[in-house]
Formats: structure tokens, sequence, C-alpha cells
């Protein structure tokens, strides 16, 4: 594939599955050996179930949520997308009860293209930022009581 199709399956990527909530498109843009690297404790399994499992949790917590991708750059077979998602938290996400707050966040993901699917995402995403938009209890590597 071009650099320029590899972004495009990127974009499609954003656009079905988070935008628009079409879980199915899973099975055409990403591979079934897809591999998740992610900072957050747990894992998602492999393949397209995996990513359909991330996105329906996610936009099950922020079902209005709108993603924009603001940045993408593609070389080779990599593809990086800077991107912001709005939305509500109308429901549970990260331990906590929906909380009608409306949200904005950032995030960059790196991308690995193989044989026109994606085959590996590394998700970097300011979950910091979002636990304190919607009231979550934020210590950023400190406890309650430790000196700043």
């Amino acid at each position: 594939m071009t650099m320029e199709a590899n972004k495009g399956l990127v974009l499609r990527f954003y656009e079905e599955l988070w935008n628009r909530g079409n879980l199915a498109a899973a099975e055409e843009l990403v591979a079934q050996d897809y591999v998740r690297h992610d900072l957050r404790p747990g894992a998602a399994p492999p393949g397209p179930a995996g990513q359909q499992a991330i996105a329906q949790r996610f936009r099950a917590a922020f079902p209005d949520l709108r993603l924009e991708v603001e940045a993408i750059v593609a070389e080779g077979d990599l593809v990086v997308a800077r991107w912001t998602i709005s939305g509500t938290h109308s429901g549970p996400w990260a331990e906590v009860s929906a909380t009608d707050r409306a949200v904005r966040f950032a995030g960059v993901n790196f991308f690995r293209i193989a044989q026109r699917k994606i085959a590996e995402i590394w998700n970097v995403r300011d979950d910091l930022g979002l636990r304190e938009q919607i009231g979550a209890p934020v210590y950023a590597g400190f406890s309650e009581g430790s000196a700043s």
C-alpha cells in the first residue's frame, strides 16, 4: 500500500469504529493477529475482537464522542495520528459512574500497517486529564498523603 492509502486506512478506522460506532468495520480494517500496545493495565484480546471490545466499552461510557484527527503522518508501513476526542461521560469508565460531564482530551496513536490492515497500534492518551474532567481520583504517582 502507498503511504496515502495507509493514512486513508487509519482515517477510516477512526471514522467507522470511533465516530460512527460501526464495530463490524474492525473485521475489514484490523488484522487477525493485531496487537494493541497500551500503558494502562489489562490487555484486550488480539485481532478485530479486541479492538471491537475496546471501542464498544469506551463508546458506552462516551456515546456521543467525536474524534477529530488533527495531524496524520505516514512513513513506510507506519502511520502516526494526533487526535482530540470530545464527548459526554454518560456511562461508567475507569470505575467512575456516569457524571454527565463534557470532556475533551487528546492522544496519539502509532500504527503499523501490514497486508492492507492495521497490524499493531501503540496508544498514548491523556487519561490523567480525562480523569480530572470526570472527577475521578487523580494522584499522578503520589498517594493522597504525599508531599508534592
